[in-house]
């Protein structure tokens, strides 16, 4: 087997069948499965197929699409005996411009020619459940944050989705029970910001598969029943320079680390719709839980949009708080990664620095320390992207496919929630919710 295989340490024993895998607008994994012989050719020259069946793709008129396989991303599945390789979207013979995966490419080429390499540690949160008939949802354990042993009936499954991440690359790092019941969340190492993309799609469909092969559903919806925690994905990100970390300052965070902070602040609105991009989004974005509604930062503060977690050295880092794990995590990183470019470029200083509970602020106070909320709706948060320029050039073209998918997902909604008389303004978690965002 030649070099180019070998790169992508193909195995001699390998799998017969290898998964082609590539996320769609929503960042929801698509592909197709080749016999092993066709790998080589998967690289070298890529694989065709249709694009138009393919949420926010191309149109049926014109959409003939081609996957070239990154053998630097080749794994085997365990449980079925397959092997599988993310790649990148091509069209007459150039990278696609709506390819998740190949908008995060440019950003981080970007980003690079400033001189810097990002890191980004996630942490998706999820729900176990077992369905009941239409959109009944039975939780299967009563535990709470931290909750062991009696009232955490996962841990094992947990445990066994930890000992199959090595696999796919991922080193798991913290197990446990979240806050709402049947709730959890398992920390992985953070990577390069590809790379982190990566393993985010690979950990959800880790998941969603274990749980499904011990008759459970695991669900990443933000906000999968009225009245519960909903699922987070706060992101630990930093940025390094010449093989050192550049967030790091002699008292706290360094200039460079604050007006990144301050890029991603000032287009906080914008970045909404790309890091919270489904109506669902908007119910996990309410007061009353620890998802951030206010647009502010702080040291340790956990009220906070952005915090910055008390470790410094190399672990010096900021943590956006507000993502969630529907978000598409290839755009989400490229929009980030340059609305916080944008902020170094322009020294932006972070304003809304707080260190108190901001829920428990009056109304006047917010106001006079200048702190802003995010959109209270897709609607809204599609609205605020439209004006930001900066957000918008993340996604370069992708730009038009995604919010002409977003707003036919909000036209959607409405059109529901008026056949329903239902107001606009609700934040129960209806059944088209659970029907379009259950299984992300």
């Amino acid at each position: 087997m030649n070099e180019i295989a070998k790169a992508g340490t193909f195995p001699s024993e390998s799998p017969r069948f290898i998964q082609l895998i590539f996320v769609d607008i929503n960042g929801v994994p698509k592909g197709m499965e080749i016999p092993a012989s066709r790998y080589e050719e998967a690289i070298t020259e890529g694989i065709t197929f249709d694009g138009s069946s393919i949420p926010g793709f191309q149109g049926i008129e014109d959409s003939d699409l081609v996957f070239k396989a990154d053998p630097e991303t080749y794994a085997e599945v365990p449980w079925e005996g397959i092997a599988r390789v993310y790649g990148y979207i091509y069209k007459d013979g150039k990278p696609y411009h709506a390819d998740p995966r190949g908008v995060l490419r440019e950003a981080l080429e970007r980003l690079e020619k400033e001189g810097f390499k990002a890191y980004i540690g996630p942490e998706p949160e999820f729900y176990l459940f077992k369905k009941n008939g239409s959109w009944e949802l039975h939780i299967p354990d009563s535990g709470g944050y931290f909750d062991l042993v009696t009232l955490d009936k996962a841990r094992a499954l947990r445990r066994e989705i930890a000992l199959y991440m090595p696999s796919f690359g991922l080193t798991p790092e913290v197990l446990h029970h979240e806050v709402g019941k049947a709730q959890h969340e398992i920390d992985f190492r953070f990577d390069e910001a590809l790379k982190t993309a990566d393993n985010i799609v690979s950990f959800k469909y880790i998941v969603k598969s274990i749980a499904e092969m011990r008759g459970l559903y695991a669900t990443f919806m933000p906000k999968p029943l009225y009245g519960m925690p909903g699922n987070g994905m706060h992101l630990h990100i930093s940025l390094w320079r010449d093989g050192e970390n550049a967030f790091i300052g002699e008292d706290g965070l360094s200039e460079t680390a604050l007006h990144f902070l301050g890029g991603i602040l000032k287009h906080a609105k914008a970045l909404a719709a790309i890091t919270n991009p489904t109506v669902n989004s908007y119910k996990r974005l309410v007061p009353g839980y620890e998802a951030p509604v206010y647009i502010s930062w702080g040291y340790r503060n956990r009220s906070a949009l952005i915090r910055v977690p008390a470790f410094w050295g190399n672990g010096a880092r900021i943590e956006y708080r507000c993502p969630d794990p529907s978000a598409n995590p290839y755009f989400a990183f490229a929009a980030i990664l340059t609305a916080g470019l944008d902020g170094i470029k322009h020294k932006t200083e972070p304003s809304a620095y707080v260190e108190e509970n901001v829920y428990e602020m009056s109304e006047a106070k917010r106001s006079k320390l200048g702190i802003e909320t995010l959109p209270e709706s897709l609607g809204e948060a599609l609205e605020e992207l439209k004006k930001d320029r900066i957000v918008r050039e993340a996604l370069g073209d992708a730009y038009k496919n995604f919010i002409r998918y977003k707003e036919r997902e909000w036209e959607d909604y409405i059109s529901y929630l008026e056949a329903r008389e239902l107001p606009l303004e609700t934040k129960k978690v209806t059944e088209w919710e659970l029907e379009r965002y259950f299984y992300i």
